[in-house]
């Protein structure tokens, strides 16, 4: 059945995009009716009246729970922009009333939660008034986050590829293969990679970044992938590290206080470090209000002061 493009714009409501969201959230009419504080019968005709505006199922029955069709997904993208849309609306009234202050939500993938809040708190202290929400995750949850319009701009080591972004470079993040201070490659120079691809290498989680950089560097080095062990954390990967388990490549800026300390060791190893760097993006139709231009101002034209110290050595650059 096609869709009545005049229909479905005139037709459609809020209420009935809400509830449809609130059921693809939850799994259940109930547990929507729940969510949106009113009664299941009133969730299943708004969801109803909707499906029938479109003319094709927007939800599928599973063991697990209601979950969208392919046309319920395009329904929930359609909704975050419009929730983002009357966000942005408000906060724009607020601004044109004089009020100052505003919010700002910006998300940050958690490699580079050993700068990132010192940068945030600094705005923090310039703009007081502003409300911010940090989300902290890896790569892929960051990403998400952004598309699907959570968040108004994100602080990563790789734009995504997927969907079109504005960015701006923060600054360079170089990433190292790290091991314990009694490593047997301790003090090698050059050292090359297959040497130390006898090691067992300690990787974050599918997702993140440096996974997908180790990944991409053994692969141009034509190194088979070595012997590893997937922990959940760069803390945790350092500990690991620490106690001997094994190797690891992690960005420079995560390790500068043990390496200061001499608990942990960078290798000289051909190829590293590999200088990536940091950016901070945004969707290239979000509009930024003004307290989100705020902070992207200042972490275009500041951020690279909170980095950690860097190696000076020359060092090649991914893309």
């Amino acid at each position: 059945m096609k869709v009545n493009l005049v229909n479905f714009a005139r037709r459609t409501s809020l209420r009935q995009l809400r509830a449809f969201g609130a059921v693809a959230h939850s799994g259940s009419v109930t547990g929507a009716a729940g969510l949106l504080a009113v009664t299941p019968p009133a969730i299943a005709q708004q969801v109803r009246l909707l499906e029938d505006t479109v003319g094709v199922a927007l939800l599928e029955r599973t063991s697990a729970g209601a979950r969208p069709t392919d046309a319920g997904r395009e329904v929930l993208t359609a909704l975050a922009r419009i929730e983002a849309a009357l966000e942005d609306c408000a906060a724009a009234i607020e601004a044109l009333r004089g009020v100052e202050g505003g919010r700002v939500a910006v998300g940050v993938i958690s490699t580079a939660k050993y700068f990132a809040p010192f940068a945030l708190a600094a705005f923090q202290r310039a703009y007081p008034k502003v409300e911010m929400r940090i989300l902290v995750g890896n790569r892929r949850q960051t990403m998400a986050a952004l598309e699907s319009f959570e968040i108004d701009l994100a602080i990563t080591g790789r734009p995504p590829a997927d969907f079109p972004v504005a960015r701006a470079v923060i600054g360079d993040n170089p990433h190292v293969i790290i091991a314990p201070p009694d490593h047997r490659l301790a003090g090698s120079p050059r050292t090359r990679l297959c040497d130390v691809a006898t090691d067992t290498f300690l990787l974050r989680e599918e997702g993140s970044g440096t996974r997908e950089l180790m990944g991409r560097a053994f692969a141009e080095a034509e190194v088979p992938l070595p012997r590893s062990v997937e922990i959940g954390s760069n803390e945790s990967i350092k500990q690991a590290v620490m106690a001997g388990m094994g190797v690891a490549l992690l960005s420079r800026h995560t390790i500068a206080a043990e390496v200061r300390d001499e608990r942990l060791i960078v290798l000289d190893v051909e190829g590293f470090p590999i200088v990536r760097q940091w950016f901070v993006v945004r969707r290239s139709e979000k509009r930024l209000l003004p307290a989100a231009q705020a902070l992207w101002n200042h972490l275009v034209t500041a951020g690279a002061s909170f980095l950690p110290e860097a190696p000076a050595r020359a060092a090649r650059r991914t893309a």
